[in-house]
């Protein structure tokens, strides 16, 4: 068999030895590397000729500067309005998202106004079911509220806390929260700003 199998081998044309390509075939070799082509720099880049009709795009990120903000006033009634609701839509303002001009690092928001805070509605069973946990620190100094309990002692922390819940807790989420004025009643001392009224769905 030995000798079959060599005669066999050593019977093979020419051509078909020539066709067999080992893996060192494959190997980059000065001699069949590509030739390279130059980076072009950010400079070349612009400075190559636009194609006739297509100007080339020039336009920066728009970022606000503090000098460019112009705050309004808005007011919102929040009787028998959902609290939810009613906080997205304030925090929205406070942050100034509702601008074109929003930065997330700059305030860019306008004043809020809330009125009518002892009669905004909570749904389903949250009245009663729904807790507010505070801590003192100390021993003993866990403190436990339901909604219906803190309408009853001081009603504008409804309002406060769901937002403040919506804003970043940062010095600018701090700073946007200033902007804010809560009050129980349908009454506010800011008709000189001539605040905007701002309906909640």
């Amino acid at each position: 068999m030995g000798k079959h199998r060599e005669s066999e081998e050593t019977t093979k044309p020419d051509d078909a030895r020539k066709s067999e390509v080992s893996p060192s075939d494959f190997r980059l070799t000065p001699g069949n590397r590509l030739p390279s082509v130059p980076a072009l720099s950010r400079g070349a880049l612009t400075a190559l000729p636009a194609t006739p009709g297509h100007e080339p795009n020039t336009m920066k990120t728009f970022s606000a500067k503090p000098s460019d903000v112009e705050r309004t006033w808005h007011v919102i009634d929040a009787e028998n309005k959902i609290l939810g609701k009613v906080a997205v839509e304030a925090a929205r303002l406070l942050r100034g998202k509702h601008k074109a001009i929003f930065t997330p690092h700059i305030d860019t928001g306008d004043f809020v106004i809330v009125i009518n805070a002892d009669k905004v509605r909570l749904s389903g069973n949250k009245e009663r079911e729904k807790i507010y946990t505070s801590f003192s620190g100390y021993v003993g100094g866990q403190k436990v509220e339901t909604p219906r309990m803190v309408r009853k002692r001081r009603p504008v922390l409804l309002v406060e806390r769901a937002v403040k819940g919506m804003i970043p807790k940062t010095r600018l989420g701090r700073a946007q929260c200033g902007k804010l004025k809560v009050y129980a009643g349908p009454e506010h001392p800011h008709e000189a700003q001539q605040p905007q009224v701002y309906e909640v769905a």
